[in-house]
């Protein structure tokens, strides 16, 4: 396409993402959540989980439906025998489960009733705990095992995290990945004096390239017209990453102080998203600062979340919608990434990033 070409798409589908990614890691939780000896219920692709942790510290997640009576496990708690092995009792008949997913005692059983308990089963999840993030696989069956660790993040820095931020958006998740990727909505959903002076708008350029699972924008100056970056002081440089299935992240530098800006989306069901947002750093402005970065943080996060409910309206209607490059070229990343990445999983080869280096113009 020759330079300063914008190139306007219809798309021709009626709707677009239908179906999850699955065979991929999803945030659960933070480390921080998951207490010894406690029990807490989520629900992912509409399905319902139980995430633990035992007294002896083993994080787990099974599916929160007990095979007897149906009831939830994780309204249940821990069993520990005579041995000291832990076990996920139901509240409802006492049936017993190891982290594993086995079965291991039905109490109502008498002594003469020969019966393989083991042999009931309820799905567990692979989990993984890393840089105090508590991550689920989320296989195609239940049988699907990680074939890779969940992503490492740079700048997990300055202990504990400075912020955490949840919400739901009350949207699919490819809307909400698409809606937060967005660079070009800043001057119009996000209006606040401390972010850019009104009208404030300049012709963007950033470089583009692929990166595992998904693609990177590669370290630059922020804007001028960006004033938060003012608070960090010296010459900030920021890049921003984007991986499926649904993680973006922001690693700033400012010398040799660090800030990283995690947003994880995990999918509830077909038309709510949860969005989890997470900040390390080892500068001083998110000690000094704290509740006001903490408030900038979740104004962006909630007008985010609106725009997003709005344009649910307007969804409902199936309209075509009309794409143009450079400002929507992310969002056509994204669509081939999954793409990709069920495509490759369905014919049991590796994935090819369909992402190709670019620079990339808009204005905002």
């Amino acid at each position: 396409m020759p330079d300063g070409e914008a190139r306007a798409t219809v798309r021709s589908e009626a709707r677009f993402g239908q179906g999850f990614i699955t065979d991929a890691w999803y945030l659960a939780a933070l480390s921080a959540d998951l207490k010894p000896g406690k029990l807490s219920h989520a629900e992912m692709m509409g399905e319902p989980v139980m995430l633990g942790r035992s007294r002896g510290g083993v994080v787990f997640a099974l599916r929160d439906v007990c095979p007897h009576r149906a009831a939830p496990l994780s309204a249940g708690g821990f069993h520990r025998d005579a041995d000291g092995v832990e076990t996920v009792q139901c509240p409802y008949h006492g049936w017993r489960f190891g982290v594993d997913g086995a079965c291991a005692a039905i109490p109502s059983l008498t002594a003469d009733q020969e019966m393989d308990v083991s042999r009931v089963r309820v799905r567990r999840y692979p989990v993984a705990e890393s840089q105090g993030l508590v991550f689920i696989w989320l296989g195609a069956t239940p049988a699907s095992e990680p074939d890779s660790p969940p992503p490492q993040f740079p700048g997990v820095v300055g202990g504990k995290p400075k912020l955490v931020d949840r919400m739901v958006f009350d949207a699919h998740i490819d809307q909400a990945v698409i809606g937060l990727m967005d660079p070009a909505h800043g001057p119009y959903v996000h209006r606040q004096w401390w972010w850019r002076a009104a009208g404030s708008e300049h012709d963007k350029q950033k470089r583009f390239e692929p990166a595992e699972q998904g693609f990177v924008m590669v370290r630059h100056a922020p804007s001028s017209n960006s004033r938060a970056y003012a608070v960090l002081g010296g010459k900030p440089a920021t890049e921003i990453t984007f991986r499926l299935p649904g993680l973006r992240w922001e690693h700033v530098t400012v010398g040799r102080r660090q800030v990283l800006l995690l947003t994880c989306l995990t999918p509830i069901d077909d038309s709510h998203t949860r969005v989890t947002q997470i900040a390390w750093s080892d500068h001083p402005a998110f000690t000094l600062l704290k509740p006001v970065i903490a408030a900038w943080a979740r104004a962006f996060l909630r007008q985010d979340a609106g725009m997003v409910q709005l344009q649910g309206r307007g969804l409902r209607d199936d309209p075509t919608l009309m794409w143009i490059d450079d400002a929507d070229r992310q969002a056509k990343w994204y669509q081939a990434l999954k793409r990709e990445h069920l495509a490759s999983r369905k014919a049991g080869r590796a994935f090819v990033n369909p992402v190709e280096p670019a620079t990339l113009r808009w204005r905002s």
